[in-house]
């Protein structure tokens, strides 16, 4: 089933407006989908390019700009799809920005810091850019209504939401969640930085999982792992930059005793996390359902807020006296704190201190009978 993806509309809006579009997003959440689906609005004006060939990646390593447009042809509208595999792809996309304005492009890559890191120089104040995630529960419920929102949220949980698991038995989605991470880990992953220590990858990345919602520390991490400090940052920056994690840091702004240094790791799909640690259990049966719905609620809400390019500040909040918030979302001049509950844990807590601390603040419970106005 080919999904509405809420970013399309916005990609759409900036085309043939002077910029090359970039669409950022880790493999199989539906960046060729997407391109092609865009395409087929300019059928005969448009062409797609598979980077990953090499007879496309031969034509396109040239600086020499007559050879670049004889490949290209005449087409107004061009898909250069995992554009990261073509060597010196932001001089590339300098040269056709500059030299055939006439042509709009859309360059895909399944990691960000790869293909920023041959566009940003060269495309300074030539590039829109854009991300992919995987399905949220908006464009779920666009493909389908709340009613299958709320049939699927366990699933959600479980196995996650990328386009090609969405939907499946449970047997499948296993299948296809194992295959979908070896990908991730010793595919895409330990291509960058010339990474060879796959096991390693893989060990962090399970410590990362068992502690979602949780503090996490950058030395513990380099004791188990055998590793030192610098190392552990690194190899996070590789998973947070390939769409597999995003760090949470602790907001502080008045207090002196609030945790000022602290980070929380998530992941960007929770089949992912559980397939790390094979644990696929029903939500009835599991002991870490809190933190599996505190980790839904936050990515589906940094969903939103990117797939509506909604600009907001997000932290968690701690003091050393244990007062604490799961998130907290800083835009428009307002500070929105947020606790997540999935039970029914009887009338909150509301943390004064907070709100007498930081006067323009809010504080709300959210569970699973309020969830979709938070993310939806």
């Amino acid at each position: 089933m080919i999904f509405h993806r809420r970013i399309q509309a916005n990609i759409e809006k900036y085309l043939f407006k002077g910029d090359v579009v970039v669409l950022y997003g880790a493999r199989q959440v539906g960046k060729t989908v997407l391109s092609q689906t865009i395409l087929k609005k300019y059928v005969g004006t448009s062409k797609y390019i598979n980077c990953e060939l090499e007879q496309n990646q031969r034509a396109l390593e040239t600086t020499n700009s007559e050879k670049l447009k004889a490949f290209l042809g005449n087409y107004k509208l061009i898909v250069l799809d995992e554009a990261q595999k073509v060597a010196n792809i932001g001089k590339v996309l300098k040269i056709l920005h500059d030299t055939f304005p006439e042509i709009q492009i859309i360059a895909t890559g399944s990691s960000s810091f790869d293909l920023a890191n041959g566009v940003s120089e060269p495309l300074t104040g030539r590039a829109k850019t854009f991300e992919l995630f995987p399905l949220s529960v908006e464009e779920i419920k666009d493909s389908f209504d709340l009613f299958k929102v709320e049939a699927v949220l366990e699933n959600l949980l479980r196995f996650g939401s990328y386009p090609k698991i969405f939907g499946k038995s449970e047997e499948e989605m296993k299948l296809d969640l194992d295959d979908l991470v070896s990908k991730y880990l010793y595919k895409d992953i330990l291509e960058f930085e010339k990474i060879k220590k796959s096991k390693l990858i893989f060990n962090m990345c399970q410590l990362l999982a068992l502690q979602v919602g949780s503090e996490v520390s950058y030395e513990e991490l380099a004791v188990k792992l055998g590793i030192n400090r610098l190392t552990v940052m690194k190899y996070l920056d590789v998973l947070e930059q390939s769409y597999v994690i995003f760090r949470l840091n602790s907001f502080s702004r008045n207090l002196r005793d609030e945790v000022s240094t602290s980070v929380k790791v998530y992941f960007w799909d929770l089949g992912v996390r559980n397939c790390l640690i094979q644990s696929y259990n029903p939500l009835n049966l599991r002991d870490d359902v809190g933190k599996l719905w505190e980790n839904f609620c936050i990515i589906e809400r940094r969903k939103r807020n990117k797939n509506n390019l909604r600009m907001a500040n997000s932290y968690f909040w701690r003091t050393y006296y244990q007062r604490e918030i799961d998130y907290i979302e800083e835009a428009d001049g307002l500070l929105k704190g947020f606790e997540f509950k999935w039970g029914n844990c009887g009338k909150p807590r509301i943390p004064k201190l907070w709100l007498e601390t930081y006067k323009n603040a809010s504080f709300e419970v959210v569970n699973r009978e309020n969830y979709l106005e938070f993310v939806g």
